[in-house]
């Protein structure tokens, strides 16, 4: 999947800077181990890692456009573009001719003959920069839904740009300073697209070119979601959905390295697991599929139903394992193994952002661990709910009429907005009115469909803030601990054709049957177990064990000492007001609840002191 990094300076000689743009470079090595490299020009250095899939030897980068020749482009890349064999081809007959097998070199000569438009012809989970000296013109480009992170910085003569914030936090010029617009969104749980919370730094919107040259900065989206009227009717639609998830998980098996699945157990990872193993024995491959779940010591005895659980995954996933005859591989882990101080640092180190979801984080990345000892690419489930209409909160009347962002409604019924507030951190940061700004704004970018009204009109917005938003929260964190493990995660249920097929199905035909996900149900009956197909959406797996909330507890104590950063934001009296409740208090909720606060707590005091950052309120 690769980590990129680099620096366009239109005034200053950058030859003399490599040393600089080699650093920045190195901060990606866990996104790829496998090899390095720097251009390096006047005007440009691009840097990458890589995390070798497809063509092993004859993909290094950066990839010039003819080798041994600085006047021509070159791109530093990361993800995967699937149907670049199909864009390759095309390219021959236009006569390209192709040094490698990769498909970075595709992408490349994909610019060379449709310029900077061609991003509209990729299928495919990427982020990458092309440098064109005959122009002086830089380039940065995002998939469509933003499964692969790009970050810029923009100097006085240039710009600074990386995989991650942490390779633009190395240059010696940028100053890691977060102000209270930065501290309200990691605090209100919005995820605005393009903010970076660092001062000065953005984040490229999914589906979007920037573009740098002397006359500065323009932004073009090349892609968008649009209402459309659907046409098929319930059968059609279902079959259509079966067919496309056929063909996008088959085209996302392309690699020259292992791929498994992570497996829940739950609907929308069974259903590529089951997807996955069909194509692999299509493609006369004899090893079983590799299936990976994780599960928490005790889970089973001590496992408590709520709004967001209803039941504990394990059984689910190894009956369809046995289902579709893949190798089910189960990551058992108790609290020790989360509460690891190097786990939780590398968790930090991989966000740069204190977490979001706690205990959440901490597993996944030991679940993408044990995922790297046997495999390189694992394919994953996310985002199914967000299109087929799967949380709790496209069905509870409340969370529907909410005039907020619809995952905001259990945070308040669990606690977690409740806490927030306790601390004070909710009123003085302004949070009330941050998130009403950029929900009104998010309402303002939903496509509409002319006549429609009522139920649809409403269910589409939150489709589309959950797309929008709400995804790119768990594609981020997905993103951020699989690379962490150097390993690479495709989501098949981001597949633009499938996200604009069903965006525009009736919310009618989505919940046809009174369920969650009827659609995708419907497409995967026969396939998978009607135990599995029947249950209940659970989220994925948080410890529910209160030997956890005592030693978040303990934490907090520990850093109630004079001059902890954490005092920035609120006050020991005002923290000791969650030590005060009783525990268990927070066993149940996970990232929803009031336990998830003192997780930020925590992880702010740390970050504030690891990133040498610079509070400003």
């Amino acid at each position: 999947m690769c980590g990129l990094a680099g620096w366009v300076s239109f005034q200053r000689d950058l030859t003399a800077h490599s040393d600089i743009a080699s650093a920045m470079t190195c901060t990606m090595e866990c996104r790829g181990p496998d090899a390095g490299g720097l251009w390096t020009s006047p005007r440009a250095i691009l840097g990458h890692r890589r995390l070798a899939i497809i063509d092993l030897e004859g993909g290094r980068q950066p990839m010039a456009a003819a080798e041994n020749d600085d006047t021509q482009p070159v791109i530093t890349y990361t993800g995967e573009v699937y149907n670049f064999r199909e864009l390759r081809e095309e390219l021959r007959a236009l006569g390209h001719e192709f040094r490698s097998s990769s498909d970075t070199e595709v992408v490349l000569r994909s610019y060379l003959e449709w310029g900077a438009g061609f991003a509209e012809r990729l299928n495919g989970i990427y982020a990458f920069v092309i440098w064109d000296p005959r122009t002086e013109e830089l380039l940065l480009v995002r998939d469509r839904m933003g499964v692969k992170p790009l970050y810029y910085y923009p100097t006085a003569d240039g710009v600074l740009f990386g995989s991650e914030a942490k390779a633009i936090l190395a240059h010696p010029e940028v100053e890691a300073v977060v102000d209270p617009e930065g501290l309200k969104e990691i605090f209100s749980i919005v995820k605005t697209p393009g903010h970076a919370v660092f001062r000065g730094m953005h984040e490229v919107v999914p589906a979007t070119t920037v573009r740098f040259t002397r006359e500065g900065r323009s932004t073009t989206k090349y892609w968008e979601l649009k209402a459309t009227p659907h046409t098929d009717d319930l059968d059609t639609t279902i079959a259509t959905v079966r067919d496309l998830l056929e063909d996008i998980v088959e085209r996302q098996l392309v690699a020259d390295v292992t791929v498994g699945t992570l497996l829940s157990g739950g609907l929308d990872s069974s259903a590529v697991t089951a997807l996955a193993a069909k194509a692999l024995a299509k493609q006369g491959v004899e090893q079983p599929l590799r299936a990976f779940s994780v599960d928490f010591t005790g889970h089973d005895n001590r496992f408590e139903t709520n709004m967001q659980w209803a039941d504990p995954d394990t059984p689910f996933a190894v009956e369809v394992a046995k289902r579709v005859g893949a190798e089910h591989i189960i990551v058992e882990l108790d609290n020790e193994d989360i509460l690891d101080p190097e786990v939780r640092a590398t968790v930090l180190r991989a966000q740069d952002l204190p977490v979001s979801t706690g205990d959440m984080e901490y597993s996944l990345l030991i679940l993408c661990r044990a995922l790297k000892e046997r495999m390189t690419v694992a394919l994953s489930g996310e985002a199914a709910d967000e299109l087929f209409g799967g949380y709790t909160w496209f069905h509870d009347k409340e969370a529907v009429e909410l005039d907020s962002f619809p995952w905001h409604h259990p945070f308040e019924k669990l606690g977690g907005i409740g806490a927030l507030r306790d601390v004070g951190l909710w009123e003085r940061l302004g949070l009330t009115e941050y998130v009403k700004d950029r929900y009104a704004q998010a309402l303002d970018q939903v496509p509409r469909l002319e006549g429609e009204s009522g139920l649809e009109e409403r269910m589409r917005e939150r489709t589309y803030l959950n797309l929008t938003r709400w995804e790119n929260f768990l594609l981020d964190r997905k993103d951020r601990m699989s690379m962490a493990a150097s390993l690479e995660v495709r989501v098949p249920f981001t597949d633009h054709r499938l996200v604009e097929y069903v965006y525009n199905t009736p919310w009618a035909m989505k919940s046809f049957d009174g369920r969650e996900k009827s659609l995708l149900r419907a497409a995967m009956r026969g396939v998978l177990p009607d135990g599995v197909l029947d249950r209940k959406k659970n989220p994925y797996p948080s410890t529910q064990d209160r030997r956890y909330e005592i030693a978040l507890r303990e934490k907090v104590e520990a850093i109630l000492v004079e001059g902890a950063p954490v005092f920035r934001l609120v006050s020991e009296a005002d923290i000791r007001k969650l030590l005060d409740r009783p525990v268990g208090s927070y066993a149940v909720g996970g990232p929803w609840s009031a336990r998830a606060v003192l997780e930020r707590l925590i992880e702010f005091n740390t970050w504030v002191t690891e990133y040498d950052v610079r509070v400003e309120l």
